[in-house]
């Protein structure tokens, strides 16, 4: 059995598939371990500061956030709560717009146009945690400076400075990297970049692909994880002509059991879409207007397409911050238990922060909206307060998917903790399913599909906790119902 650790295996330049992203928690996550011997010691911490006007007249700036997505958001506010933000933080981003909540780009933004999909700004970050809709207007009232469309291409640790790709140079007091991943492409040589050749990371992304839905016949989806999982079961909803192809022999084989992917490929053939296992791509096909007009494997076979998605995973965006120390096992910014780097000032949270995972014992990179909301809160508190409690996040990956109207089942899984060890498999599916990981007589994790509140709220327990529990009397469970009922009774056993 695959552990979450290689359930996050980084992405290579190969076209091996990955899952990528998951609404309002997941996107896909990287999760790896390294050796012990290989952590890294930080010296002691001091913070410094430039103090800026609240005009922002010169280049000085107190507190600069590098990136637009969740962790930007959740920092933000943060910020706020501490009545440090106005007329002292400062955002440069990539994209247009202000931070939001990006697990809904692969959810409910690509529902079919009669089904009320999700827009901005109904999902500005930080209403996935049932906050506050950080709007353009919150971030003027609260004071806080918004570069757009001005990513940053250099540090100077030296001198505290940041250079955009316009030419602006900052100097910064403190500084929060929260520039997340890129989607991982195809090469241009392949046909990475037709047009009708889709990758989604942002909500442009988004955009351009609603626009080939919109007159799409044929559509490929390639990769067989979050990604691939969320955009094939929202193309079923336009009613489209849908195939999922992947290289391996099952869906999501590095976190669900051969019979639970069986299950899920069952629902999604019911909803009309096929899957290709076992596919690897040789090069993607055009017409002579170059748009992209099939996918040739390196079988020979052809799968005719009008619109292709490209879900196999995504890579850190760390080319412009090498100088603050990278992690090459899982990749990533190295930072401590308190989102510290190497460089005193500099801190990296999110997607990007190689981070040592607590409760595991290892270092890890995740990329999952929850973590993403977790570490910038963590790392803002230590930053204004001082606080030195380390980060312990609980692993957590979670879809949904099938949720638009008409619809004939909704479809909603959770997991936490690691899924290391044998499997348990309670359920038939129909109306819900539940495993679990056990070693060494302890379980290690659960993943639960269709539950109720109640239950979902278990799950964090259990995986926390790790308690021992008799195999074989959760073995004998009639139902989902009293095997979760076992289980919880092994926390007070």
């Amino acid at each position: 059995m695959y552990s979450v650790r290689k359930l996050m295996t980084t992405m290579t330049n190969s076209l091996s598939l990955k899952h990528g992203l998951s609404l309002w928690c997941p996107q896909s996550g990287v999760l790896n371990r390294i050796s012990r011997s290989s952590s890294i010691s930080f010296g002691n911490f001091q913070r410094s500061y430039v103090v800026a006007p609240s005009s922002f007249a010169n280049e000085n700036r107190e507190f600069v956030i590098v990136g637009g997505g969740n962790a930007a958001g959740y920092a933000a506010r943060s910020f706020v709560e501490q009545g440090m933000a106005d007329g002292r933080l400062c955002i440069v981003c990539k994209e247009a717009v202000v931070p939001y909540e990006r697990p809904a780009l692969t959810k409910g933004y690509l529902f079919p146009l009669d089904k009320k999909p999700a827009r901005l700004p109904g999902f500005h970050t930080c209403v996935g945690s049932g906050g506050e809709r950080q709007t353009t207007e919150w971030y003027k009232e609260n004071g806080i400076e918004i570069l757009y469309e001005d990513p940053v291409t250099a540090v100077d640790i030296e001198k505290h400075t940041l250079t955009t790709s316009s030419g602006k140079l900052l100097k910064y007091g403190s500084l929060i990297i929260a520039t997340g991943c890129t989607a991982a492409r195809f090469p241009e040589k392949i046909g990475g970049n037709l047009s009708g050749v889709h990758y989604i990371r942002d909500v442009a992304d988004a955009d351009s692909l609603i626009q080939s839905l919109g007159r799409a016949q044929k559509v490929v989806v390639v990769g067989g994880g979050y990604i691939g999982m969320e955009v094939a079961a929202a193309a079923a909803g336009w009613k489209l002509d849908t195939t999922v192809i992947f290289p391996g022999d099952q869906l999501m084989p590095r976190l669900f059991t051969p019979s639970l992917a069986r299950r899920y490929e069952e629902l999604y053939q019911q909803n009309g879409i096929k899957f290709l296992k076992g596919a690897r791509i040789k090069n993607l096909e055009a017409s002579s207007d170059g748009r992209v007009t099939a996918v040739k494997l390196e079988n020979g076979y052809s799968i005719e397409a009008d619109t292709v998605i490209v879900g196999i995973g995504a890579k850190p965006a760390v080319s412009a911050f090498e100088a603050v120390g990278l992690n090459n096992t899982v990749g990533g910014i190295q930072v401590d238990g308190l989102f510290r780097t190497s460089v005193p000032g500099v801190f990296a949270i999110g997607d990007v922060a190689a981070f040592p995972l607590k409760m595991y014992d290892r270092i890890a990179r995740v990329e999952h909206v929850g973590h993403a909301r977790q570490s910038a809160q963590h790392c803002v508190n230590t930053l204004l307060s001082g606080k030195t409690h380390l980060y312990d996040y609980l692993p957590f990956f979670y879809s949904r998917v099938f949720e638009y109207e008409g619809s004939a089942r909704t479809v909603w899984w959770q997991f936490y903790g690691d899924n290391v060890g044998e499997t348990i498999e309670i359920g038939n599916f129909d109306p819900k399913i539940v495993t679990f990981w056990l070693d060494s007589g302890k379980l290690k994790g659960v993943l639960l599909e269709s539950g109720s509140p109640e239950e979902f709220q278990l799950l964090p327990k259990l995986a926390r906790s790790q308690p021992p529990i008799d195999k074989a009397k959760l073995q004998s469970a009639s139902s989902v119902e009293e095997a979760l009922q076992i289980a919880q009774s092994s926390l007070t056993g």
